[in-house]
């Protein structure tokens, strides 16, 4: 099959698996070149096929040594088309894992289930016996509530009255005014119930309840700020009150897993051009003006870079966690520099469709949205006939 990208929107259909594999690999290569990682034993990342979830997983694995566990949902091939990206990614990391001699299980599966909850434990059970660090990685549009059986949908809107704001087709590079309508009450609610930490509540229970949480366990769901820019789309924003409410769910697991020497953070991490990013208005344009800012500074980091300075720097430290006023790891702190936010702030003002390519990193925007998908990856011959099935070792 000659694999050749597909857009609908800020989606892409297809995904190409030699792509797929360098990424995974550059990665890998990246965390082995820094200095090995004093951290986790064995890790369980939910939401580990793409973004900080994989990210995490590599870390933890080539940067500490840890044997690991990964959920995510089942992306394999269809008759007409090949897997999903984060099939591919699974598929090259397992891979990397057990030549390198560590232990690495796939648990493929809707992580919102008690059913993919059970599968999990049960191999960590087996397997590992306990685990020390669970990533919590989960970005998905809808879940059913285990519990009641209500299907929920996240809304990216704002709150209280419309947002007007600049965005741009990153396709095309066509900048234009979007106004978004505020969110009903039912929407925020459902929003939260999607978004917030009540699934990553019920995976600690499951985890305890099951024996397999070690007594100083350590479990981090990734989360968002950003800048005045996006404020009232993001932060103040439906998925805002979602965020509000992982953090308060962070709270009461740090409390909760304290008793036993644990602990648990909301890791507030810097914009990066990911599937859910790409998704929310005015963020791609955002994220374009911030990239051109931080790469002129020396500044800017990607996922894998982002989360190995997060284990080095605040997670594995001598001297304790460093967390802001109200408890969260800050790795976000490049970008939310004064002097960043200042030329982003002036690039924003006059950005038009007539001067975006000269004034953002929009090009450096699209390629990495489509190296998500293995596209756009140096060393791939795009034309070439490719295997689209790929297998994934020790998956359940």
């Amino acid at each position: 099959m000659i694999i050749k990208p597909r857009t609908r929107g800020f989606i892409c259909t297809t995904a190409h698996p030699q792509g797929c594999a360098l990424q995974v690999q550059e990665q890998l290569d990246y965390v082995k070149a820094q200095p090995a990682l004093k951290g986790p034993r064995n890790v369980l990342v939910i939401g580990a096929s793409a973004g900080y979830g994989l990210a995490s997983r590599i870390v933890a694995a080539f940067g500490a040594g840890a044997n690991t566990v990964g959920i995510y949902r089942q992306g394999q091939r269809a008759v007409d088309r090949p897997a999903s990206a984060g099939w591919y990614n699974s598929a090259a990391f397992e891979n990397a894992a057990q030549k390198a001699g560590l232990k690495s299980y796939s648990v493929t599966g809707d992580a919102f289930t008690d059913e993919t909850k059970a599968k999990a434990i049960d191999l960590i059970r087996k397997e590992l016996g306990q685990v020390d660090l669970v990533v919590y990685s989960v970005a998905s549009p809808r879940r059913t509530n285990p519990r009641t059986g209500e299907t929920s949908n996240s809304v990216l809107k704002p709150i209280g009255q419309p947002y007007t704001n600049k965005t741009v087709n990153f396709h095309d590079g066509e900048v234009s005014t979007i106004t978004i309508e505020p969110a009903t009450e039912a929407e925020i609610g459902e929003t939260i119930d999607v978004m917030g930490g009540e699934d990553w509540q019920m995976w600690i229970d499951a985890l305890q309840q099951g024996g397999v949480l070690a007594d100083d366990a350590t479990t981090i769901a990734y989360s968002y700020i950003g800048s005045k820019i996006t404020q009232d789309i993001y932060r103040e924003g439906t998925i805002g009150q979602a965020k509000d409410h992982l953090e308060a769910t962070a709270k009461q697991l740090n409390e909760q897993l304290g008793a036993t020497g644990g602990r648990a953070y909301v890791t507030v991490s810097k914009a990066l051009v990911t599937q859910s990013s790409s998704a929310i208005p005015v963020v791609p344009l955002y994220i374009s003006a911030l990239y051109k800012v931080m790469k002129e500074k020396e500044l800017h980091e990607g996922c894998i870079e982002q989360t190995y300075r997060l284990f080095a720097d605040r997670l594995y430290t001598p001297s304790g966690v460093p967390t802001d006023e109200e408890g969260r790891i800050r790795i976000d702190d490049w970008e939310m520099r004064e002097d960043v936010q200042q030329e982003v702030a002036k690039i924003w003002a006059e950005l038009t469709t007539d001067n975006i390519e000269q004034l953002t990193d929009l090009e450096g925007y699209r390629r990495e949205f489509f190296q998500l998908f293995g596209f756009e990856t140096d060393g791939v011959d795009y034309e070439a006939d490719v295997d689209p099935n790929v297998s994934i070792p020790n998956l359940s």
